[in-house]
């Protein structure tokens, strides 16, 4: 059950700022004979960011890794920005809550390491996947039930939609 704090939390929302790998992804990274990096994405964690889209509430992509696929992804979900490269993530934080022309309390913040932990601290509503280390699930205002890279940030879109009532107007065609 979500209190009422969480969910005042969540209505404030403007801005999702997604963590990579470990969030975004099951935190496995396989490299090719080439040096090409590959990482899985869950299909529904996209979709999810898409329909936040639709509903006009951004999401961005802070990552301590640079990596072509990376972008590629967010370009599919319809990702507003993407920060790679970061490892003070408080850095491009900052940068965003400029750039997107909100506060901190309107922003939402998954992550699942050590590095994610200033930011956690810093935005409205802190969440963590269950697979995320100890020290950031303690961080966090609320932890997913479902891990990074099978359905946590679905799970964190859907409840952004459905408490801002958004949900319906989204995905009303697909219930005709």
């Amino acid at each position: 059950m979500i209190g009422q704090d969480i969910l005042d939390r969540v209505r404030r929302i403007k801005l999702l700022i997604l963590d990579i790998d470990g969030v975004m992804t099951d935190g496995h990274i396989i490299y090719s004979i080439y040096g090409d990096e590959l990482k899985f994405f869950d299909v529904q964690d996209g979709f999810g960011i898409t329909l936040l889209a639709r509903a006009g509430i951004k999401s961005v992509i802070i990552t301590a890794k640079k990596s072509r696929i990376v972008k590629l992804r967010a370009r599919d979900m319809k990702v507003a920005g993407v920060y790679q490269g970061y490892t003070d993530k408080l850095k491009a934080f900052e940068h965003a809550l400029r750039k997107f022309r909100v506060k901190p309390e309107e922003v939402c913040f998954i992550g699942d390491d050590l590095i994610d932990i200033p930011v956690l601290k810093r935005a409205g509503l802190a969440v963590a996947v269950p697979n995320a280390v100890d020290e950031v699930r303690a961080s966090a205002h609320i932890v997913t039930l479902r891990a990074g890279g099978h359905g946590g940030v679905r799970e964190l879109c859907d409840l952004i939609l459905k408490t801002q009532e958004k949900w319906d107007p989204v995905t009303e065609k697909y219930f005709k």
